[in-house]
């Protein structure tokens, strides 16, 4: 009977311990009135979950100038060992001559207002632009196209600039072409190295952004359409980006491929 109920006992910390990694970090969310709505918790393996995931696919240079072919290929996304990975990799005499991954949650979810958290460990080394950002499902604001329609950016970073993290919103009113978009950078030494929690809490009001429990960055409501287009569904994004206006501006360096950003959850929260 003792031997049964240390087994017992054995196996009830087990199932705890196993829950651990989906309560934990939503212990503080629902403290604060939200609730979990949707999640990917990369607990398998092979391709990114098809009805969660889907992907942009080609190589326009996306509008920066960018070098790499976003593919769905597993070398460029897949899951294993419990994260998401994106890759980019350089591939000597192709053209283009780097491939990656842009994964979006278009199609499959979108959201308005409420608590993104996404853990992530980002890639280092000259000419890679990591990103996790959103934009909006429906463009129907303005000219209907960008900026009008809104932007938000979660994490932006540039490898020739190590450790420092962006967040940002782009609006009609407010974006970067014109430099006048609301950002903020936080300092993050060993970002390419351990993992780290990049979170958006946004409402009708404002927006603010943390790395962990550190808010660093606050977009305010201006009460405009051409200053705040943040008030319907936008969906996710994660990226590597390899060079362009931004991240190519110092060059990239070829010696560091591949390069992979890894996830260790995404989590979406709204008021209960």
């Amino acid at each position: 009977m003792f031997l049964l109920n240390n087994l017992i006992c054995g196996l009830l910390l087990i199932i705890l311990f196993a829950s651990c990694k989906d309560n934990v970090a939503g212990s503080e969310a629902d403290s604060s009135g939200l609730k979990l709505v949707w999640s990917d918790e990369f607990d398998y393996t092979g391709s990114p979950d098809s009805t969660k995931w889907a992907y942009d696919i080609g190589a326009s240079g996306w509008g920066n100038n960018e070098l790499q072919y976003y593919s769905s290929d597993p070398i460029n996304a897949r899951v294993e060992n419990g994260v998401m990975i994106i890759e980019a990799r350089r591939h000597e005499g192709r053209n283009p001559e780097y491939s990656s991954a842009r994964v979006v949650t278009r199609g499959k979810a979108g959201w308005t207002y409420g608590r993104l958290e996404i853990r992530a460990k980002l890639p280092y080394g000259k000419g890679t632009w990591p990103a996790i950002w959103m934009l909006p499902l429906q463009w129907n604001y303005g000219d209907g196209g960008w900026p009008d329609n809104g932007e938000i950016d979660i994490m932006e970073h540039v490898g020739y600039d190590p450790g420092v993290i962006h967040a940002s919103t782009h609006c009609n009113s407010y974006n970067w072409p014109d430099n006048t978009q609301k950002t903020a950078i936080i300092n993050i030494p060993d970002a390419q190295q351990d993992f780290h929690s990049y979170i958006l809490e946004w409402d009708s009001d404002k927006m603010e952004a943390y790395v962990d429990s550190v808010k660093y960055f606050t977009s305010e409501n201006d009460s405009s359409g051409r200053g705040w287009p943040f008030n319907k569904a936008f969906y996710l994004i994660m990226n590597i980006a390899v060079g362009g206006n931004w991240g190519g501006a110092q060059g990239v360096d070829n010696s560091i491929f591949p390069q992979r950003m890894e996830i260790d959850y995404v989590r979406v929260y709204q008021k209960k």
